[in-house]
C-alpha cells in the first residue's frame, strides 16, 4: 500500500488527481487541507504518513507580486521544515511551470521552490521529481484564475463576450493528462529534478475561443452534439459543458409534433459518431448510479416520468430533474459526475441514450458511485 499526501488537495489540479488516485487499487490518499501549512504539528502529522508527497499547493496569481513570491517560496520551505523535523524522505513530487523560463514572478517562486527541494533531497537522499508542466485546462478549473480556457467557457456559458488581450501562443495539457503523468511518475518511482513534460496540443487563443465559439451556438443554444475532431476537441468540450449551470440549464425541453398519425420528437442531433440506445424501466426502479471520466452521454426521456439526479465526485450537492415523456426534453452528463435515473411514475418509462463511443469491456470508462 502506497500512502500518498497531496498539498492542494482542493485546488484545480489537486482535485482530478485526489479522485483519479481513489481509482486506483492499493493507494492510500492522505487527507490534506491549506490550513495545515498555519500548525507545523499538524503539517508533520501529515508528512510523517506519505510514502509520496506531491506539492500542488501555489497562488498562480496576486494583485501584489512579492506577496505572490513569497507564499510560494514559504510553502515549500514549511514542507521541507516539517520532513526534516519528522526525519522523513518520501518521494517529494513537485509541480512546477514551464514559466520558470519566462522570468516572471510565478515562475520564479516556482524555480526557487524546486531549488530548495533539489537541496532537501540531495541533503536527505530521497527522491526527488520537479514537474515543469506546461498550461493546464480542463474541467472545473476557476475562470479569470487558472486558465484562459476557463475564463472563456465561464463567459461564454454566462452570456459574457470574450475578449482577447494578446493573440499568443498556448503549449496545453489536458488536467487528466497530467494526472497519468503523475501516475507514471508515482509508479516508475521518477527522480528526475527537471522532468520535462510536453505539451499535447499547440493552439493559438484565437484557435481556442473559436472551437469554444463553436460549441456555444452547437450545443449550448440549439443542444447538437459538435463535431468533436481529435482528443484536444474533445477535452474542450468536455470542459466548456463542466461550467454550464446544470441545475438551471436541464432538463432541455424538445418540440414534439402530433398529428393524427401519433407523435415525433427530435431526441439527438450530433455531428458526431457513438451509440445509441433505448430501455424501458418498471416503476421505482433505479438505474445508473456511475460515472464518466471521458464520456459524453444523454438520457432523453420520451414515454413516462423520470429523475435523474446527479453529484460531482467529492462533493455531497445532488442535482435533481424530473422529466416528463408529455413533454420530451433531455439531460446530458458531465464527467465526473455520479449519476442514474429513476422511474417515479406508474407506468413503464422510455428513454434513448446516446454515448459517444462504443462500449469497450476493456476499457469501460464507468465507475460505481452511489448518488
Amino acid at each position: 500500500m502506497v500512502r500518498i499526501g497531496i498539498t492542494g488537495q482542493g485546488g484545480f489540479v489537486g482535485t482530478h488527481l485526489f479522485n483519479y488516485l481513489g481509482l486506483q487499487e492499493n493507494i492510500t490518499c492522505i487527507p490534506f487541507k491549506n490550513i495545515f501549512f498555519d500548525d507545523s504539528e499538524t503539517l508533520r502529522a501529515f508528512v510523517k504518513q506519505c510514502d509520496v508527497v506531491i506539492h500542488l499547493a501555489a497562488l498562480n496569481r496576486h494583485t501584489n507580486p512579492e506577496v505572490l513570491y513569497q507564499t510560494n517560496v514559504d510553502l515549500v520551505q514549511k514542507l521541507i521544515t516539517a520532513m526534516v523535523a519528522e526525519g522523513t524522505n518520501p518521494h517529494v513530487i513537485f509541480s512546477s511551470s514551464t514559466q520558470e523560463d519566462r522570468n516572471n514572478v510565478y515562475g520564479n517562486s516556482k524555480k526557487q521552490g524546486r531549488s530548495l527541494l533539489i537541496d532537501w533531497a540531495k541533503n536527505n537522499n530521497a527522491k526527488f521529481t520537479g514537474l515543469l508542466i506546461p498550461n493546464v485546462f480542463g474541467p472545473f478549473g476557476n475562470p479569470f484564475y487558472n486558465s484562459v480556457m476557463a475564463t472563456f467557457c465561464y463567459q461564454l456559458t454566462h452570456n459574457e463576450i470574450p475578449k482577447i488581450d494578446v493573440d499568443g501562443t498556448l503549449n496545453l495539457i489536458f488536467v487528466a493528462e497530467l494526472v497519468e503523468v503523475i501516475w507514471n511518475v508515482i509508479n516508475e518511482k521518477i527522480d528526475n529534478p527537471n522532468y520535462i513534460i510536453p505539451s499535447t496540443a499547440t493552439k493559438n487563443v484565437s484557435e481556442i475561443l473559436a472551437i469554444l465559439l463553436r460549441f456555444k451556438s452547437e450545443y449550448f443554444e440549439k443542444g447538437i452534439f459538435p463535431q468533436l475532431n481529435g482528443s484536444f476537441e474533445l477535452n474542450c468540450f468536455n470542459t466548456f459543458r463542466s461550467y454550464i449551470d446544470h441545475d438551471t440549464f436541464f432538463p432541455f425541453h424538445l418540440s414534439k409534433h402530433t398529428d393524427d398519425r401519433g407523435s415525433f420528437v427530435e431526441t439527438i442531433k450530433l455531428h458526431q459518431g457513438g451509440q445509441v440506445s433505448f430501455s424501458t424501466t418498471k416503476p421505482q426502479i433505479t438505474r445508473g448510479n456511475h460515472f464518466h471520466t471521458r464520456k459524453i452521454e444523454r438520457f432523453a426521456v420520451i414515454k413516462g416520468k423520470a429523475r435523474i439526479d446527479l453529484r460531482r465526485i467529492g462533493t455531497d450537492k445532488i442535482l435533481s430533474f424530473e422529466l416528463d415523456g408529455d413533454k420530451p426534453s433531455y439531460v446530458d452528463m458531465p464527467i465526473w459526475y455520479t449519476h442514474n435515473i429513476t422511474n417515479i411514475g406508474t407506468e413503464e418509462l422510455y428513454t434513448i441514450f446516446w454515448i459517444n463511443e462504443f462500449f469497450n469491456p476493456a476499457d469501460t470508462d464507468t465507475f460505481f458511485v452511489e448518488v
